[in-house]
């Protein structure tokens, strides 16, 4: 009998947490890059292609650091 099955056979539910989390993180780390893409801004797509955060940088990114700049209008 061969007692070394793995993580994986001896908790199932393991996969199903670690599949969430990688869903999670690659759907904010697209959105993420793609607006570090959009804005021109290499530093933040460098540094969010690189790290894995589990999608809490990539949040931070698109909610506090990625402030899109609006054109003043101007009054005539």
């Amino acid at each position: 009998m061969n007692t070394d099955q793995g993580l994986l056979a001896e908790q199932p539910g393991v996969f199903g947490l670690i599949l969430a989390l990688v869903l999670w993180s690659s759907i904010w780390k697209g959105f993420a890059l793609y607006r570090a893409g959009s804005l021109k801004s290499v530093p933040w797509f460098v540094v969010l292609f690189i790290l894995n955060t589990a999608g809490i940088l990539e949040i931070l990114y698109l909610f506090v650091f990625s402030k899109k700049k609006h054109k003043e209008e101007v009054a005539s």
